[in-house]
């Protein structure tokens, strides 16, 4: 099959490295740095020693844990490159790597509590003056008379849900002496005074309604002396927490580079742990094993032989029952749509990899239903400038493949508006300009909701039919039992049944076909019927088949017509630019002339700015959306269903990282 229709996943070599156990650390930090092996579980020969791995891999994880708790207070992204330096401590003795990452963090970590310390000692005090704050409206008791415990009486302060203080009140308020009430929000501050004997009962039943008792500092202050302390001393507490908070940032700084190194050299050793795991290791011998692209072997044995003297290498190609991981090896200019297809699911190995197809039709559905010059423009503007404030990292190979397809997408959605002369929708006929469009032809179709339907079903009419062609394919190469009948009965139903329906049913008589003809076809058309009840019965059985046959009929006018979101969107996108652009005309024109029209200039000009602002950005986000989504719908749905499953799994090589890091807390 062409790639640039269809394509197949890069070819994979099985190896097998079996190198003396003295060699093992290095002939993983060889392949490590190599990049290239995608590591898969060894049977053959004994674990190694699990403990000590989790053990090293426990302390690993404990200083990543101590980076990240470190550069969190990195609030601004940083963009931080990765020289050679990385190697470098990637090759030191772990121990050197551990004593100086916590040397490097253990300042820096007692800061970090102590400010953690200082924002729950702050905001556990406001919890209290919020509080303590509706009682004092009340009545400026001292804080022991709000919690006190005598022989004979004690007082206490509860908070209780509003939903259930009504019911909790009632079962308490036989023994309560005394009590106070205030109300905030969905909860209910009751300070009680009752017997000893009923303590427990009371503070019981608190408990069972959800509710808590309120801890009262043992101080000498009334209510209202409390309130000033408190406010003093959680501002004091909070520029004692910015202060901490800043000399972390900036000691942070100082060492952001460092740490960053450390960082990825530890990710990596944690990742070379993991895969020390998986290997199985003799008495002797360690035994690592996994996939690499047939390109790559040459250059990763030979390398292997350079750097480690004890090694036997074997490598093979996949056997018919393996599922080596798939690398998929598309042209540069649809390589970004594979995410699109590893959203449906990753090709198997022995699958095509439909990515080109699925590039042309993806790009083509949301340029067609977005269709806007000024649309696409500012969608291609945003996912340049602003898409990367919503990620996490925007230097991930994800992110820049994503941003591809939206620049690929919208540059269709740019020449088709262009075409069609759509800028804002008809934005240009508010100054008097009766067209843009570089091809009126195109323009009057998706202009005319009814020639733009019809022309959404050929494309459903075609793309299905690709579909189904592809599964023909596929069902003949894999000699599945029923398929080539079916396929055929759908296409001779659709040669045979679309003239016939259109002469009988909306009599619209097509050139050069006679009525004798169309009498034919109609004997076609049940040739077609019978030949996907064959193939439904071969398929799924005399009793499943003899019902399921409907649905491969019914399927096929379904997918068709789905491709009408193809107008609907479409239209729906411009006809709201367009009501948008006369709602800002109409409603400035309602705005009185005034003294020499100043007022209808200036109040009717702003009116119609912020009109045209607000619905071009609603039809803007609504339209890019939907766009999208209608688009991996009919990908997925009507197309990719027919003769792909995508069971594979992807292609993830052992290797360092070498690309910027981006780094935010």
């Amino acid at each position: 099959m062409m790639p640039i229709i269809l394509n197949t996943p890069d070819p994979m070599v099985k190896v097998r490295v079996m190198t003396a156990k003295d060699y093992s650390n290095k002939a993983l930090k060889t392949l490590h740095r190599a990049g290239v092996l995608h590591v898969e579980e060894s049977e053959e020969l004994r674990p190694v020693d699990r403990a000590a791995i989790e053990n090293e891999r426990g302390q690993v994880a404990e200083l990543l844990t101590d980076i990240d708790d470190v550069l969190v207070y990195i609030l601004k992204g940083e963009r931080i490159s990765l020289g050679e330096d990385i190697e470098v401590i990637y090759t030191r003795p772990f121990s050197e790597t551990d004593s100086e990452v916590r040397l490097l963090c253990t300042k820096l970590s007692n800061m970090h509590q102590r400010a953690v310390k200082l924002k729950q000692e702050a905001e556990g005090l406001k919890g209290l003056k919020r509080y303590l704050e509706l009682l004092g409206q009340q009545a400026d008791l001292r804080l022991r008379d709000l919690n006190f415990s005598g022989s004979y009486l004690f007082s206490r302060v509860f908070i209780l849900p509003g939903e259930t203080y009504e019911t909790c009140y009632n079962k308490l308020k036989d023994y309560l002496f005394g009590s106070m009430v205030a109300t905030m929000e969905n909860e209910t501050v009751l300070h009680i005074i009752a017997k000893v004997e009923n303590q427990k009962i009371i503070e019981s039943t608190v408990k069972d309604n959800g509710g808590k008792i309120l801890p009262i500092p043992d101080e000498d202050l009334t209510l209202k002396e409390f309130m000033g302390a408190a406010e003093d001393k959680i501002h004091s507490l909070e520029e004692e927490l910015a202060k901490i908070n800043e000399e972390i940032e900036h000691k942070t700084r100082e060492n952001l580079e460092k740490l960053i190194l450390f960082r990825e050299a530890l990710s990596a050793e944690n990742e070379r742990l993991s895969v020390l795991e998986k290997a199985s290791e003799a008495k002797y011998v360690t035994l690592i094993e996994g996939w690499i692209p047939e390109n790559n072997v040459e250059d990763t044995v030979s390398e292997l032989k350079e750097n480690i003297g004890y090694v036997f290498i074997d490598t093979r190609k996949p056997e018919q029952v393996e599922e080596p991981p798939t690398k998929m090896r598309n042209l540069t200019a649809v390589r970004p749509f594979e995410v699109i297809v590893n959203l449906f699911g990753t090709p198997k190995y022995r699958e095509w990899d439909p990515t080109p197809i699925i590039a042309y039709s993806f790009a083509f559905f949301y340029g067609l239903m977005l269709g806007d010059v000024v649309y696409a423009a500012l969608i291609m503007l945003f996912a340049n400038r602003g898409l990367r404030r919503f990620v996490d990292d925007p230097e991930s190979e994800g992110f820049k493949l994503f941003q591809r397809i939206l620049y690929i997408s919208c540059g269709v959605a740019l020449v088709i508006g262009l075409l069609t002369g759509t800028y804002l929708g008809n934005f240009y006929e508010l100054f008097g300009i009766e067209s843009l469009a570089l091809a009126e032809g195109i323009k009057a179709i998706l202009g005319n909701p009814i020639s733009f339907i019809v022309l959404s079903l050929i494309i459903g009419l075609v793309h299905v039919n690709i579909g189904h062609v592809l599964a023909l394919i596929r069902g003949i190469k894999e000699k599945q039992k029923g398929v080539a009948p079916g396929k055929a009965g759908l296409f001779i139903l659709q040669i045979a049944g679309i003239p016939w329906i259109m002469h009988a049913i909306l009599h619209v008589d097509i050139p050069l076909l006679t009525a004798q003809i169309y009498s034919i076809l109609l004997y076609i058309v049940l040739l077609g019927v019978i030949l996907i009840v064959a193939s439904s019965v071969m398929q799924k059985g005399a009793f499943i088949g003899g019902i399921f046959w409907l649905f491969d009929i019914t399927g096929l006018l379904g997918d068709v017509m789905s491709y009408c979101r193809l107008a609907g969107v479409g239209l729906a996108t411009y006809y709201l630019a367009m009501c948008f652009n006369m709602m800002a005309t109409l409603i400035a024109g309602m705005v009185p002339a005034g003294p020499a029209g100043l007022v209808h200039l200036i109040v009717g000009g702003l009116i119609s700015i912020i009109i045209l602002l607000m619905g071009h950005t609603i039809n803007l986000v609504l339209g890019g959306i939907c766009c999208f989504v209608h688009s991996l719908r009919l990908c997925f749905v009507e197309f990719l269903s027919k003769f792909y499953e995508g069971d594979g799994r992807q292609y993830s090589p052992f290797r360092l990282k070498s690309r910027p890091v981006f780094v935010k807390g």
